[in-house]
């Protein structure tokens, strides 16, 4: 018996973003309470929709480090851990690029 797998294509100008995992302590070793509300979050791009792909003023790609606002972002009850989000690329807010 083989096993189909079920995946997510985002539709429209949006990327699917694996949100990173929650800081709990800050470099300085203050520890963090679970429900501190933070304004912008890192993740890595798991897969852009077809325009998206296709809009060279829209310079993201597949496993790009991306900072964006969770406001807006669609969660995906996919994996069963909550970190996946579909989010509109006018909710990214930065890429990050080593140089």
């Amino acid at each position: 018996m083989t096993e189909k797998f079920e995946t997510v294509e985002p539709i429209g100008k949006r990327v699917l973003i694996r949100k990173d995992e929650d800081k709990k302590q800050t470099k300085g070793g203050i520890q963090l309470p679970d429900n501190m509300e933070i304004p912008n979050i890192t993740g890595r791009i798991v897969e852009v929709s077809a325009e998206v792909a296709n809009l060279p003023e829209v310079p993201l790609s597949q496993y790009d480090k991306v900072l964006f606002n969770p406001k807006g972002a669609i969660p995906v009850d996919f994996e069963g851990d909550n970190r996946l989000f579909v989010v509109d690329v006018e909710n990214i807010v930065a890429v990050f690029r080593k140089s």
